[in-house]
């Protein structure tokens, strides 16, 4: 009798891991809003940042910043719109 109870709850735990297996391979709601909220952010900011390199260009051009200033401006601005690419390139590097 023990033996048969003990190969029921062998059976029971097999099936409700299979199950949780196939439920926590869905994708996150989160992960989903990030993407969705980053694509709708890069796309309303890429104008801002195109003025905003212009301004730094106009203002270096005419000596009210230095052009390492405006260069350190424009490089910031490429690292925040080039994050993605620049994490899957570190992540293609590390064989992640």
């Amino acid at each position: 009798m023990m033996n048969r109870l003990g190969l029921v709850r062998i059976v029971l735990g097999a099936v409700l891991i299979s199950f949780a297996t196939a439920s926590l391979a869905q994708t996150s709601p989160f992960s989903t809003g990030a993407t969705a909220f980053q694509a709708n952010f890069l796309t309303i900011l890429t104008p801002v940042a195109v003025i905003c390199v212009m301004a730094l260009g106009v203002a270096a051009w005419f000596n009210r910043i230095s052009w390492s200033w405006a260069a350190g401006g424009a490089l910031g601005i490429l690292l925040v719109f080039g994050a993605p690419q620049v994490v899957s390139w570190v992540r293609g590097l590390a064989g992640v």
